[in-house]
Protein backbone atom coordinates (compact mmCIF):
# COMPACT_ATOMS: atom_id res chain seq x y z
CA UNK A 1 0.00 0.00 0.00
CA UNK A 2 1.10 3.62 -0.96
CA UNK A 3 2.35 5.73 1.85
CA UNK A 4 -0.44 8.80 2.46
CA UNK A 5 1.80 11.51 3.39
CA UNK A 6 -0.25 14.06 5.70
CA UNK A 7 1.27 18.00 6.08
CA UNK A 8 0.08 20.31 9.01
CA UNK A 9 0.96 24.10 8.78
CA UNK A 10 1.17 24.80 12.00
CA UNK A 11 2.40 24.12 15.47
CA UNK A 12 -0.31 25.41 18.05
CA UNK A 13 -3.16 23.91 19.72
CA UNK A 14 -4.93 22.83 16.47
CA UNK A 15 -1.77 21.59 14.82
CA UNK A 16 0.19 19.81 17.27
CA UNK A 17 -3.04 17.84 18.60
CA UNK A 18 -3.76 16.44 15.20
CA UNK A 19 -0.05 15.01 14.93
CA UNK A 20 -0.34 13.54 18.36
CA UNK A 21 -4.02 11.94 17.52
CA UNK A 22 -2.80 10.94 13.84
CA UNK A 23 0.48 9.54 15.85
CA UNK A 24 -1.85 7.59 18.11
CA UNK A 25 -3.73 6.38 14.95
CA UNK A 26 -0.83 4.89 12.88
CA UNK A 27 0.39 2.87 15.91
CA UNK A 28 -1.15 0.17 14.06
CA UNK A 29 -0.43 0.70 10.71
CA UNK A 30 2.07 2.03 7.97
CA UNK A 31 1.21 3.93 5.61
CA UNK A 32 0.78 7.09 6.91
CA UNK A 33 3.38 9.81 6.72
CA UNK A 34 2.83 12.73 9.06
CA UNK A 35 4.60 15.73 8.52
CA UNK A 36 4.48 19.04 10.59
CA UNK A 37 6.01 22.30 9.81
CA UNK A 38 5.98 25.47 12.29
CA UNK A 39 8.10 28.05 12.61
CA UNK A 40 9.19 27.25 16.11
CA UNK A 41 10.43 23.73 17.21
CA UNK A 42 8.48 23.87 20.45
CA UNK A 43 4.60 24.07 21.31
CA UNK A 44 3.38 27.02 23.42
CA UNK A 45 1.08 26.53 25.79
CA UNK A 46 -0.70 30.04 25.73
CA UNK A 47 -2.88 30.22 28.88
CA UNK A 48 0.17 30.25 30.69
CA UNK A 49 1.79 33.63 29.16
CA UNK A 50 0.72 36.11 31.36
CA UNK A 51 1.89 34.54 34.13
CA UNK A 52 5.86 34.71 32.51
CA UNK A 53 5.27 38.52 32.53
CA UNK A 54 5.66 38.54 36.41
CA UNK A 55 7.74 35.60 36.42
CA UNK A 56 5.28 32.93 38.20
CA UNK A 57 6.62 30.67 36.41
CA UNK A 58 10.21 29.99 34.16
CA UNK A 59 10.67 31.14 31.04
CA UNK A 60 10.15 27.51 29.49
CA UNK A 61 7.81 26.35 31.64
CA UNK A 62 5.08 26.73 29.24
CA UNK A 63 6.63 25.44 26.35
CA UNK A 64 7.20 21.77 25.47
CA UNK A 65 9.77 20.80 22.41
CA UNK A 66 7.76 19.49 19.44
CA UNK A 67 10.39 16.33 19.52
CA UNK A 68 9.32 15.04 22.82
CA UNK A 69 5.25 15.79 22.47
CA UNK A 70 5.64 14.15 18.54
CA UNK A 71 8.55 11.49 18.37
CA UNK A 72 7.06 10.32 14.35
CA UNK A 73 6.71 13.26 12.92
CA UNK A 74 8.87 15.02 10.50
CA UNK A 75 9.58 18.40 11.45
CA UNK A 76 10.23 21.39 9.54
CA UNK A 77 11.17 24.03 11.07
CA UNK A 78 10.84 26.88 8.19
CA UNK A 79 8.40 29.40 7.62
CA UNK A 80 6.00 28.61 4.76
CA UNK A 81 5.92 30.66 1.38
CA UNK A 82 2.59 28.85 -0.55
CA UNK A 83 1.39 26.55 -1.28
CA UNK A 84 0.60 24.54 -5.24
CA UNK A 85 -2.84 22.90 -4.53
CA UNK A 86 -2.57 21.51 -8.82
CA UNK A 87 0.61 19.73 -7.40
CA UNK A 88 -0.02 19.03 -3.81
CA UNK A 89 3.61 20.76 -2.95
CA UNK A 90 4.00 23.09 0.04
CA UNK A 91 6.89 26.02 -0.29
CA UNK A 92 8.93 26.23 2.49
CA UNK A 93 11.45 29.75 2.79
CA UNK A 94 14.86 28.84 3.05
CA UNK A 95 17.08 27.64 5.87
CA UNK A 96 20.50 28.33 5.95
CA UNK A 97 21.12 28.14 2.15
CA UNK A 98 19.12 30.33 0.13
CA UNK A 99 16.77 27.62 -1.86
CA UNK A 100 13.15 26.96 -1.43
CA UNK A 101 12.01 23.38 0.13
CA UNK A 102 9.32 21.23 -1.69
CA UNK A 103 6.82 18.85 0.51
CA UNK A 104 4.32 17.11 -1.28
CA UNK A 105 1.52 16.01 -0.04
CA UNK A 106 -1.40 13.43 -0.38
CA UNK A 107 -3.54 15.24 2.40
CA UNK A 108 -2.77 19.14 3.65
CA UNK A 109 -4.16 20.52 7.09
CA UNK A 110 -4.10 24.36 7.70
CA UNK A 111 -3.71 25.32 11.17
CA UNK A 112 -1.87 27.78 11.21
CA UNK A 113 -4.21 30.16 13.68
CA UNK A 114 -4.22 34.15 13.90
CA UNK A 115 -1.40 36.83 14.24
CA UNK A 116 -2.19 40.26 15.66
CA UNK A 117 -2.56 42.40 12.88
CA UNK A 118 -1.67 46.75 12.93
CA UNK A 119 -2.89 47.01 9.38
CA UNK A 120 -4.65 50.06 8.97
CA UNK A 121 -3.58 51.09 12.88
CA UNK A 122 -1.20 54.02 12.07
CA UNK A 123 1.86 53.66 14.12
CA UNK A 124 1.08 50.51 15.95
CA UNK A 125 3.18 48.30 14.05
CA UNK A 126 6.19 50.43 15.28
CA UNK A 127 5.32 51.17 19.11
CA UNK A 128 2.81 49.02 20.37
CA UNK A 129 3.75 45.61 21.67
CA UNK A 130 1.90 42.66 21.20
CA UNK A 131 1.48 39.91 23.90
CA UNK A 132 1.08 36.56 21.01
CA UNK A 133 3.94 34.40 21.29
CA UNK A 134 6.90 33.29 23.89
CA UNK A 135 9.05 35.90 22.42
CA UNK A 136 5.79 38.76 22.73
CA UNK A 137 5.73 37.87 26.50
CA UNK A 138 9.93 37.82 27.25
CA UNK A 139 10.00 41.18 25.18
CA UNK A 140 7.23 42.50 27.33
CA UNK A 141 8.52 41.76 30.48
CA UNK A 142 11.89 42.96 29.75
CA UNK A 143 10.28 46.49 28.63
CA UNK A 144 8.61 46.66 31.82
CA UNK A 145 11.61 46.17 33.92
CA UNK A 146 13.74 48.81 31.99
CA UNK A 147 10.69 51.23 32.25
CA UNK A 148 10.72 51.06 36.18
CA UNK A 149 14.42 51.07 36.36
CA UNK A 150 14.37 54.28 34.07
CA UNK A 151 11.55 55.93 35.98
CA UNK A 152 13.27 55.26 39.38
CA UNK A 153 16.19 57.78 37.86
CA UNK A 154 13.65 59.88 35.94
CA UNK A 155 14.07 64.26 37.09
CA UNK A 156 11.26 65.53 34.81
CA UNK A 157 7.80 64.86 36.29
CA UNK A 158 6.34 64.57 32.96
CA UNK A 159 8.72 62.23 31.79
CA UNK A 160 8.35 60.13 34.62
CA UNK A 161 4.54 60.26 34.85
CA UNK A 162 4.63 58.53 31.14
CA UNK A 163 7.43 56.02 32.10
CA UNK A 164 4.51 55.30 34.85
CA UNK A 165 1.68 54.56 32.65
CA UNK A 166 1.36 51.43 31.26
CA UNK A 167 -1.58 50.78 28.80
CA UNK A 168 -3.50 47.71 27.47
CA UNK A 169 -5.70 47.70 24.95
CA UNK A 170 -8.94 44.67 24.31
CA UNK A 171 -10.56 43.70 27.04
CA UNK A 172 -11.02 39.93 25.75
CA UNK A 173 -9.24 36.81 27.78
CA UNK A 174 -5.89 38.08 26.74
CA UNK A 175 -6.05 41.89 27.22
CA UNK A 176 -7.57 41.26 30.60
CA UNK A 177 -5.06 38.67 31.85
CA UNK A 178 -2.46 40.45 30.55
CA UNK A 179 -3.31 44.24 32.32
CA UNK A 180 -3.58 41.75 35.81
CA UNK A 181 -0.27 40.70 35.62
CA UNK A 182 1.48 43.97 34.49
CA UNK A 183 -0.11 45.36 37.13
CA UNK A 184 1.05 43.06 39.99
CA UNK A 185 4.66 42.83 38.70
CA UNK A 186 5.06 46.65 38.25
CA UNK A 187 3.96 47.27 41.61
CA UNK A 188 6.15 44.19 43.02
CA UNK A 189 8.95 46.12 41.15
CA UNK A 190 8.02 49.84 41.76
CA UNK A 191 9.07 48.33 45.91
CA UNK A 192 12.45 48.03 45.49
CA UNK A 193 12.55 51.73 43.16
CA UNK A 194 12.45 54.68 46.65
CA UNK A 195 11.66 57.43 44.36
CA UNK A 196 8.75 55.74 42.94
CA UNK A 197 5.37 56.63 45.23
CA UNK A 198 3.15 53.48 44.20
CA UNK A 199 -0.11 56.32 43.83
CA UNK A 200 2.30 57.34 40.02
CA UNK A 201 1.43 54.26 38.74
CA UNK A 202 -1.38 54.15 36.50
CA UNK A 203 -2.48 50.84 34.71
CA UNK A 204 -5.16 51.41 31.97
CA UNK A 205 -7.24 48.81 30.46
CA UNK A 206 -9.05 49.97 27.11
CA UNK A 207 -11.89 47.88 25.64
CA UNK A 208 -14.59 49.81 23.19
CA UNK A 209 -17.37 47.57 24.42
CA UNK A 210 -19.66 48.33 27.82
CA UNK A 211 -17.95 45.81 29.65
CA UNK A 212 -14.78 43.89 29.67
CA UNK A 213 -14.73 40.13 28.71
CA UNK A 214 -18.09 41.18 27.74
CA UNK A 215 -18.45 38.63 24.75
CA UNK A 216 -17.04 35.77 26.95
CA UNK A 217 -18.86 35.91 30.44
CA UNK A 218 -22.57 37.04 31.28
CA UNK A 219 -23.19 40.35 32.90
CA UNK A 220 -22.37 39.04 36.74
CA UNK A 221 -18.95 37.74 35.83
CA UNK A 222 -17.64 40.39 33.66
CA UNK A 223 -19.24 42.62 36.15
CA UNK A 224 -17.09 41.30 39.19
CA UNK A 225 -14.15 41.40 36.89
CA UNK A 226 -14.19 44.66 36.89
CA UNK A 227 -14.14 45.56 40.38
CA UNK A 228 -11.63 42.91 40.88
CA UNK A 229 -9.01 45.03 38.23
CA UNK A 230 -10.35 48.40 40.09
CA UNK A 231 -9.49 47.22 43.54
CA UNK A 232 -6.06 46.04 42.22
CA UNK A 233 -6.03 49.40 40.73
CA UNK A 234 -6.30 49.75 37.22
CA UNK A 235 -8.55 52.13 35.47
CA UNK A 236 -11.12 51.38 33.31
CA UNK A 237 -11.14 52.64 29.78
CA UNK A 238 -14.84 51.50 28.79
CA UNK A 239 -15.95 52.13 25.28
CA UNK A 240 -12.28 53.29 24.08
CA UNK A 241 -11.62 52.13 20.72
CA UNK A 242 -7.16 52.29 20.04
CA UNK A 243 -6.80 54.85 16.73
CA UNK A 244 -2.79 55.26 16.66
CA UNK A 245 0.31 55.03 18.74
CA UNK A 246 3.46 57.16 18.58
CA UNK A 247 7.01 56.96 20.72
CA UNK A 248 5.30 58.64 23.27
CA UNK A 249 1.18 58.29 23.67
CA UNK A 250 -1.68 55.62 23.00
CA UNK A 251 -3.85 57.92 20.24
CA UNK A 252 -7.85 56.99 20.62
CA UNK A 253 -10.63 57.23 18.27
CA UNK A 254 -12.32 60.24 20.15
CA UNK A 255 -8.99 61.78 19.81
CA UNK A 256 -8.04 61.27 23.46
CA UNK A 257 -4.26 60.95 23.76
CA UNK A 258 -2.25 59.31 26.77
CA UNK A 259 1.30 59.86 26.93
CA UNK A 260 3.24 56.40 28.09
CA UNK A 261 6.11 54.41 26.44
CA UNK A 262 3.85 51.00 27.11
CA UNK A 263 1.14 49.77 25.19
CA UNK A 264 0.39 46.62 24.93
CA UNK A 265 -2.29 45.99 22.07
CA UNK A 266 -4.22 42.57 22.21
CA UNK A 267 -6.31 43.52 19.06
CA UNK A 268 -7.07 43.28 16.49
CA UNK A 269 -6.46 39.36 14.66
CA UNK A 270 -6.72 37.99 11.59
CA UNK A 271 -5.94 34.74 10.40
CA UNK A 272 -1.80 34.19 9.37
CA UNK A 273 -0.66 36.14 6.58
CA UNK A 274 0.35 33.10 5.05
CA UNK A 275 -3.10 31.86 4.30
CA UNK A 276 -4.36 34.89 2.81
CA UNK A 277 -2.62 33.87 -0.49
CA UNK A 278 -3.65 30.77 -0.83
CA UNK A 279 -6.55 31.24 -2.67
CA UNK A 280 -8.97 29.43 -0.32
CA UNK A 281 -12.74 30.22 0.00
CA UNK A 282 -12.92 32.66 3.21
CA UNK A 283 -15.48 34.17 5.48
CA UNK A 284 -14.71 36.35 8.08
CA UNK A 285 -11.26 36.21 8.10
CA UNK A 286 -10.98 32.53 8.16
CA UNK A 287 -11.34 29.53 5.59
CA UNK A 288 -14.52 27.98 4.93
CA UNK A 289 -14.99 24.40 5.91
CA UNK A 290 -17.61 22.23 5.72
CA UNK A 291 -19.23 20.28 9.27
CA UNK A 292 -16.02 17.63 8.25
CA UNK A 293 -13.31 20.27 8.81
CA UNK A 294 -12.64 19.57 4.65
CA UNK A 295 -12.17 23.05 2.82
CA UNK A 296 -14.58 24.62 0.19
CA UNK A 297 -13.68 23.27 -3.07
CA UNK A 298 -10.93 20.75 -2.13
CA UNK A 299 -10.87 16.93 -1.56
CA UNK A 300 -7.91 16.96 0.48
CA UNK A 301 -7.30 20.01 2.04
CA UNK A 302 -8.64 20.22 5.73
CA UNK A 303 -8.57 23.16 8.61
CA UNK A 304 -9.74 23.59 11.92
CA UNK A 305 -8.55 25.48 15.27
CA UNK A 306 -8.38 29.76 14.88
CA UNK A 307 -8.31 30.25 11.12
CA UNK A 308 -10.77 28.14 10.45
CA UNK A 309 -14.66 28.69 10.06
CA UNK A 310 -16.02 25.14 11.70
CA UNK A 311 -19.92 25.28 11.74
CA UNK A 312 -21.61 23.44 14.42
CA UNK A 313 -24.59 21.34 14.37
CA UNK A 314 -26.84 23.67 16.52
CA UNK A 315 -26.05 26.46 14.81
CA UNK A 316 -23.45 29.33 14.70
CA UNK A 317 -19.54 28.58 14.55
CA UNK A 318 -17.17 27.08 17.01
CA UNK A 319 -15.30 29.91 19.10
CA UNK A 320 -11.85 30.30 18.91
CA UNK A 321 -10.64 28.76 22.19
CA UNK A 322 -8.01 25.84 22.95
CA UNK A 323 -10.70 23.22 23.91
CA UNK A 324 -12.68 23.27 20.54
CA UNK A 325 -9.25 23.02 18.73
CA UNK A 326 -8.01 20.29 20.57
CA UNK A 327 -11.55 18.70 19.65
CA UNK A 328 -11.15 19.41 16.45
CA UNK A 329 -7.72 18.42 16.19
CA UNK A 330 -8.65 14.67 17.13
CA UNK A 331 -12.21 14.21 15.44
CA UNK A 332 -10.15 15.61 12.09
CA UNK A 333 -7.21 13.00 12.76
CA UNK A 334 -9.74 10.38 12.03
CA UNK A 335 -11.75 11.60 9.77
CA UNK A 336 -8.30 11.87 7.17
CA UNK A 337 -7.97 8.07 8.48
CA UNK A 338 -11.39 7.47 7.13
CA UNK A 339 -11.15 9.46 4.44
CA UNK A 340 -7.83 6.97 3.33
CA UNK A 341 -9.42 3.89 4.00
CA UNK A 342 -12.74 4.67 2.35
CA UNK A 343 -15.08 5.46 4.94
CA UNK A 344 -17.48 7.78 5.21
CA UNK A 345 -16.98 11.21 7.17
CA UNK A 346 -18.27 12.21 10.72
CA UNK A 347 -19.41 15.81 11.43
CA UNK A 348 -17.94 17.80 14.33
CA UNK A 349 -19.73 18.98 17.05
CA UNK A 350 -19.09 19.60 20.71
CA UNK A 351 -20.38 21.16 23.03
CA UNK A 352 -18.28 24.21 25.25
CA UNK A 353 -17.94 22.52 28.70
CA UNK A 354 -16.58 25.96 30.09
CA UNK A 355 -14.61 29.28 30.14
CA UNK A 356 -12.04 30.31 32.67
CA UNK A 357 -10.05 33.50 33.43
CA UNK A 358 -7.60 35.04 35.29
CA UNK A 359 -7.26 38.18 36.83
CA UNK A 360 -4.08 38.48 38.68
CA UNK A 361 -2.35 36.79 41.84
CA UNK A 362 -5.45 34.98 43.34
CA UNK A 363 -8.24 35.86 41.30
CA UNK A 364 -10.35 34.47 38.57
CA UNK A 365 -13.68 33.99 37.15
CA UNK A 366 -15.01 30.69 35.41
CA UNK A 367 -18.15 29.64 34.41
CA UNK A 368 -19.01 25.82 33.68
CA UNK A 369 -21.87 24.28 31.53
CA UNK A 370 -23.75 26.92 31.41
CA UNK A 371 -24.56 27.00 34.67
CA UNK A 372 -21.81 27.32 37.30
CA UNK A 373 -20.35 30.27 37.85
CA UNK A 374 -17.19 30.56 40.08
CA UNK A 375 -15.11 33.97 41.10
CA UNK A 376 -12.47 34.58 43.22
CA UNK A 377 -9.91 32.56 44.83
CA UNK A 378 -11.76 28.79 44.16
CA UNK A 379 -11.80 30.13 40.52
CA UNK A 380 -7.94 30.39 40.34
CA UNK A 381 -7.72 27.48 41.98
CA UNK A 382 -9.61 25.56 39.44
CA UNK A 383 -7.94 27.96 36.79
CA UNK A 384 -4.43 26.47 38.02
CA UNK A 385 -5.20 22.72 38.26
CA UNK A 386 -7.53 22.54 35.30
CA UNK A 387 -4.11 24.09 33.16
CA UNK A 388 -2.08 21.65 35.00
CA UNK A 389 -3.86 19.24 34.18
CA UNK A 390 -4.20 19.65 30.35
CA UNK A 391 -0.45 20.93 30.07
CA UNK A 392 0.84 18.44 27.80
CA UNK A 393 4.10 15.83 29.13
CA UNK A 394 4.53 14.71 32.63
CA UNK A 395 8.18 16.52 32.68
CA UNK A 396 6.14 20.20 32.42
CA UNK A 397 3.58 19.27 34.98
CA UNK A 398 6.41 19.13 37.09
CA UNK A 399 8.28 21.95 36.06
CA UNK A 400 5.32 24.08 36.20
CA UNK A 401 3.86 22.65 39.88
CA UNK A 402 7.70 23.33 41.19
CA UNK A 403 7.32 27.32 39.69
CA UNK A 404 4.07 27.07 41.48
CA UNK A 405 5.11 26.30 44.57
CA UNK A 406 8.10 28.09 44.86
CA UNK A 407 6.31 30.89 43.80
CA UNK A 408 4.96 30.94 47.43
CA UNK A 409 7.91 30.86 49.09
CA UNK A 410 10.33 32.73 46.85
CA UNK A 411 10.27 36.24 45.51
CA UNK A 412 10.87 36.02 41.61
CA UNK A 413 13.86 37.89 39.94
CA UNK A 414 13.53 41.02 37.81
CA UNK A 415 16.47 40.03 35.68
CA UNK A 416 16.15 41.71 32.88
CA UNK A 417 17.18 39.75 29.70
CA UNK A 418 18.03 41.64 26.32
CA UNK A 419 17.86 39.30 23.50
CA UNK A 420 15.41 41.15 21.56
CA UNK A 421 17.88 42.99 18.41
CA UNK A 422 17.62 46.18 17.78
CA UNK A 423 16.67 46.82 14.09
CA UNK A 424 19.19 48.81 12.09
CA UNK A 425 16.67 50.69 10.03
CA UNK A 426 13.39 51.31 11.91
CA UNK A 427 10.00 53.22 11.07
CA UNK A 428 8.13 55.45 13.57
CA UNK A 429 4.81 57.77 13.54
CA UNK A 430 3.74 60.73 14.89
CA UNK A 431 0.50 62.78 15.12
CA UNK A 432 -0.31 66.64 14.41
CA UNK A 433 2.06 68.73 16.92
CA UNK A 434 4.10 65.69 18.20
CA UNK A 435 7.55 66.67 18.38
CA UNK A 436 10.41 64.46 16.77
CA UNK A 437 12.98 65.79 18.51
CA UNK A 438 14.01 69.23 20.67
CA UNK A 439 16.64 71.75 20.11
CA UNK A 440 19.84 70.77 22.17
CA UNK A 441 18.79 66.61 22.09
CA UNK A 442 21.44 64.10 21.26
CA UNK A 443 21.88 63.91 17.76
CA UNK A 444 21.30 59.84 18.05
CA UNK A 445 19.77 59.18 14.41
CA UNK A 446 18.71 59.94 10.67
CA UNK A 447 15.19 60.47 10.31
CA UNK A 448 13.70 60.30 6.49
CA UNK A 449 10.24 61.51 6.02
CA UNK A 450 8.03 58.96 4.23
CA UNK A 451 4.62 60.13 4.50
CA UNK A 452 3.57 63.58 5.72
CA UNK A 453 5.32 66.77 6.91
CA UNK A 454 7.53 68.81 9.73
CA UNK A 455 7.96 72.25 10.45
CA UNK A 456 11.71 73.02 11.93
CA UNK A 457 11.88 75.28 14.73
CA UNK A 458 14.37 77.11 16.03
CA UNK A 459 14.56 79.24 19.17
CA UNK A 460 16.37 82.72 17.95
CA UNK A 461 17.00 85.06 20.75
CA UNK A 462 14.59 83.48 22.73
CA UNK A 463 11.58 83.14 20.82
CA UNK A 464 10.76 80.36 18.35
CA UNK A 465 10.57 80.69 14.73
CA UNK A 466 9.63 78.64 11.87
CA UNK A 467 12.78 78.28 9.79
CA UNK A 468 11.70 75.43 7.28
CA UNK A 469 9.17 73.23 6.26
CA UNK A 470 9.96 69.85 4.87
CA UNK A 471 7.89 67.06 2.80
CA UNK A 472 7.94 64.04 2.29
CA UNK A 473 11.44 62.63 0.44
CA UNK A 474 13.57 65.11 2.72
CA UNK A 475 15.47 64.26 5.52
CA UNK A 476 16.78 66.12 8.63
CA UNK A 477 18.42 65.42 11.84
CA UNK A 478 22.27 64.30 9.77
CA UNK A 479 24.54 67.13 11.04
CA UNK A 480 24.14 66.41 15.16
CA UNK A 481 24.68 63.07 14.18
CA UNK A 482 27.94 64.06 11.91
CA UNK A 483 29.69 66.63 14.24
CA UNK A 484 28.80 65.30 17.63
CA UNK A 485 26.69 68.24 18.63
CA UNK A 486 23.43 68.25 20.06
CA UNK A 487 20.18 69.11 18.23
CA UNK A 488 20.58 72.99 16.38
CA UNK A 489 16.77 73.31 16.18
CA UNK A 490 13.04 71.45 17.19
CA UNK A 491 11.16 68.97 14.48
CA UNK A 492 7.48 69.57 14.84
CA UNK A 493 5.11 67.24 12.98
CA UNK A 494 2.50 69.18 10.94
CA UNK A 495 0.08 66.50 10.55
CA UNK A 496 0.39 62.81 10.85
CA UNK A 497 4.33 61.55 9.27
CA UNK A 498 5.50 58.42 9.20
CA UNK A 499 9.97 58.89 9.76
CA UNK A 500 12.32 56.32 8.75
CA UNK A 501 14.88 56.21 11.19
CA UNK A 502 18.77 55.37 10.70
CA UNK A 503 20.29 55.10 13.79
CA UNK A 504 23.42 56.80 14.55
CA UNK A 505 25.60 53.52 14.33
CA UNK A 506 24.23 52.36 10.89
CA UNK A 507 24.45 55.86 9.26
CA UNK A 508 28.01 55.99 10.06
CA UNK A 509 28.88 52.92 8.76
CA UNK A 510 26.69 53.52 5.41
CA UNK A 511 29.21 57.24 5.50
CA UNK A 512 31.91 54.98 5.75
CA UNK A 513 31.61 52.30 3.56
CA UNK A 514 29.71 53.87 0.49
CA UNK A 515 31.33 56.76 -0.99
CA UNK A 516 28.22 58.70 -2.93
CA UNK A 517 26.59 58.42 0.15
CA UNK A 518 28.91 59.95 2.09
CA UNK A 519 29.44 62.67 -1.20
CA UNK A 520 25.71 63.49 -0.64
CA UNK A 521 25.92 64.48 3.28
CA UNK A 522 28.93 66.32 3.00
CA UNK A 523 27.36 68.13 0.42
CA UNK A 524 24.27 68.77 2.14
CA UNK A 525 26.76 69.78 5.50
CA UNK A 526 28.88 72.15 3.55
CA UNK A 527 26.00 73.73 2.41
CA UNK A 528 24.47 74.44 5.84
CA UNK A 529 27.71 75.61 6.98
CA UNK A 530 28.10 78.20 4.10
CA UNK A 531 24.40 79.50 5.24
CA UNK A 532 25.28 79.69 8.88
CA UNK A 533 28.19 82.12 7.88
CA UNK A 534 25.99 83.91 5.36
CA UNK A 535 22.82 84.71 7.97
CA UNK A 536 22.92 85.11 11.58
CA UNK A 537 20.23 82.51 12.00
CA UNK A 538 21.40 79.10 13.39
CA UNK A 539 22.23 76.43 11.48
CA UNK A 540 19.46 73.90 10.69
CA UNK A 541 19.49 70.19 11.74
CA UNK A 542 17.86 68.62 8.56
Amino acid sequence: MSRQRIVILGGGFAGVYAAMKLEALSKSRTDLEITLVNHENYFVFQPLLPEIISGDIGLIDAISPLRRLLPRTQLFIRDVDGVDFENNTVRLRPGFWPQLRNVQYDHLIVAMGTVTDFRGFPGLAEHALRFKTLQDAVVLRNHLIQVIQEAGIEDDPARKAALLTFVVAGGGFSGVECCAQINDFVRRLARHEPSIDPAQIQVLLAHSGPRILDKEFPESLSEYSQRVLVKKGIRLLLGKRLKAATPDSAVFADGQRILTKTLVSTVPSSPNPAIEGMGLSEERGRLVVDGTLRVQGKENVWSLGDCALVPLPKGGYAPPTAQHATRQAAHLAKNIVRAIDGKPLATFSFDMLGKMGALGHRYAVAELFGKIRLSGLPAWLMWRTIYWWKLPGIDRKIRLGVSWFLDLLIRPDFVQLRLDAQPGVGQRHYETDEFVFMQGDLGDALYVILKGSVSVIARIDGVEQEIARLQAGECFGELAVMSHEGRTASIRCCEPTDLMVIGRSDFRSLVSHLPSFARGFEEIASNRRVARAESTAPLIDR
